[in-house]
């Protein structure tokens, strides 16, 4: 699986002009570049290499997200396959970009928020409960032990938000919140103004997860990350205490 998505997507650059690739498929553990940021300050998640791919372990409805690059990317895509492996609650996956500090643009997948099954992209302040709605729709789960890809894309104001190819929310289209087969909330999926650089992230809430195959590209990016050469064995590698926000 790893070495077929990354030779898929390095076969499309070239056409999209994009100047800059960071590829991190968790062939080692290392976690110089890496930051945790847990909403609402809670807790650290679980993160550990196992067999080259991300295992991730969250206590509870908190999202805990990875975290990498600096407050001057601006324009770029990040997209990455996770694989939901247990789910201890209501819970959620999410993607974000344009992370400053404690503030971002994240959509998420999961019932955390309300019962049932919908997507949410907002942004806001990870450490207070303040966020501003920018779409919301209804989309089955993940399912368990399969892997699916998130995809976040951010140029100026502007973003799209795809799950396994699908577009679930773009920028100036029309969205609905569904509660009980009733909408609450009606809108246009709303613009970044506030919030146009920053780093890029992935995580969860409430599951436990296997992630892989991350991939950013744009104009920022630097270049990081060659294909697998030769699969070998390998034990459980833990990554230790992550910096944190």
């Amino acid at each position: 699986m790893k070495l077929t998505r990354i030779v898929a997507v390095l076969l499309l650059l070239p056409l999209s002009g994009w100047a800059g690739t960071f590829i991190e498929t968790f062939n080692d553990d290392d976690l110089e570049d890496w930051q945790e940021l847990v909403q609402q300050n809670e807790k650290p998640g679980t993160w550990e290499v196992i067999d080259r791919e991300l295992h991730a372990v969250t206590p509870d409805a908190w999202p805990r997200l990875l975290t990498i690059g600096n407050k001057k990317w601006r324009d770029y895509t990040i997209e990455v396959d996770v694989k939901p492996l247990e789910k201890h609650g209501r819970a959620s996956i999410v993607i974000a970009a344009r992370i400053k500090g404690t503030r971002l643009v994240f959509c998420e997948i999961g019932d955390r928020l309300v019962p049932g099954w919908d997507t949410f992209c907002r942004t806001g302040d990870f450490h207070t409960n303040t966020s501003v709605l920018l779409s919301a729709g209804q989309h089955p789960l993940l399912k368990l032990g399969d892997w699916s890809t998130l995809k976040l894309s951010v140029k100026g104001a502007d973003f799209i938000f795809w799950i396994n190819g699908e577009k679930i929310a773009e920028t100036g289209d029309d969205f609905a919140l569904v509660l009980a087969g009733r909408a609450l909330v009606r809108g246009k999926v709303g613009r970044l103004d506030d919030l146009l650089t920053g780093g890029a992230g992935f995580g969860l809430s409430n599951y436990t997860a296997r992630f892989d195959n991350l991939i950013i590209t744009g104009k920022d990016i630097p270049d990081k990350g060659t294909l697998p050469v030769a699969p070998s064995g390998k034990l459980a590698t833990t990554w230790g205490q992550l910096k944190r926000f």
